[in-house]
């Protein structure tokens, strides 16, 4: 370990228990888990709400064993930095609690496992969607993006957005338009998640000599940034309602609701982008957002929703007739 971050420190396990939790610490979960719940939204929409739960399972196994083979990556290919910036230091590598060479053995067998199980049970095109998303994360965003450009975190949340992708094409072995915007929503969700986070650990970056946003241009611009994109992204989460019709009225209300706030949260941050406190509320809202709108997703599919929604199609012009003479 010592000639990979200079720390000359080596620690060791003192029971199998500890080691299971280094390697699951190396997958980072907590993002694996919003991955997974973007992946479930693609295939809820692909089967209107009829998931085949084997075909679930074997989706969101997959799915995840690729999203943990490209993070373990990043843990590794950033292990340098990540000794430096106080955040990550405890990680199970730069704490010398994994070595790289074992690192790398555990990616490669996760993206095997994970191509073999979505190609074997799913079909090729969700194997080989899953597996651009390692490459893309690994490739374009953690080694020639992350450490060189600002705008890392806009192209590189391409990665982020496949998994939608996944679900979709386990279930119908095509893509259409409806995935592709759940991607577009993902996508475009990603700058202001990420950049708000930034703000918050600006010096750190900084420390370590990653050009994050708000170290090179600083936080008034950064927050422009933010607002831009959460303009742009407000009115893609619609578009499933209108004209795609793969949504209704619950999506719909829940996506105008959660958008507000996030507007709200947006438009605090653009009038006091120096407020880390406001900052933070708008990352961990964000991700309570894009979770809550894959619940809306899935709650809209199921034939309850689906008959109220029709009901409501089917009575509204008469409603409204009743309502306009007044």
């Amino acid at each position: 370990m010592q000639d990979i971050i200079g720390t000359g420190v080596r620690r060791h396990h003192d029971n199998l228990l500890q080691v299971f939790r280094s390697y699951y610490q190396l997958t980072k979960p907590r993002i694996i888990l919003l991955l997974l719940m973007t992946t479930i939204a693609g295939m809820v929409l692909a089967s209107h709400g009829r998931v085949d739960p084997v075909l679930a399972l074997v989706t969101v196994a997959g799915g995840a064993m690729a999203a943990a083979s490209a993070n373990t990556i990043n843990c590794l290919y950033d292990c340098d930095i990540d000794y430096i910036m106080e955040r990550t230091r405890s990680r199970p590598i730069p704490s010398g609690r994994v070595q790289p060479r074992d690192a790398a053995l555990f990616a490669a067998s996760l993206a095997i496992a994970s191509f073999t199980l979505l190609a074997t049970f799913a079909n090729l095109l969700a194997a080989l969607l899953a597996m651009s998303g390692i490459v893309f994360y690994v490739l374009i965003y953690t080694h020639f993006l992350k450490r060189h450009s600002t705008q890392n975190i806009v192209v590189g949340g391409a990665a982020g957005a496949i998994p939608p992708l996944v679900g979709w094409a386990a279930v119908t072995g095509d893509l259409g338009w409806a995935p592709w915007v759940v991607f577009a929503i993902i996508f475009f969700w990603t700058p202001p998640h990420f950049w708000a986070l930034a703000m918050m650990i600006r010096d750190d970056y900084a420390a370590v000599g990653v050009p994050m946003l708000p170290v090179i241009e600083g936080d008034e611009d950064t927050a422009r940034q933010i607002w831009l994109y959460t303009l742009l992204l407000l009115p893609l989460t619609l578009l499933l309602v209108y004209p795609l019709h793969v949504s209704g009225a619950i999506y719909g209300a829940t996506a105008i609701a959660l958008g507000a706030i996030f507007a709200r949260k947006a438009w605090q941050l653009l009038a006091d982008p120096h407020d880390r406190d406001k900052a933070r509320s708008l990352f961990k809202y964000s991700i309570s957002y894009l979770m809550l709108l894959c619940v809306a997703i899935a709650l809209d599919c199921l034939p309850l929703s689906q008959h109220v929604t029709s009901t409501i199609a089917e009575n509204l012009p008469q409603w409204l007739g009743a309502i306009g003479p007044m």
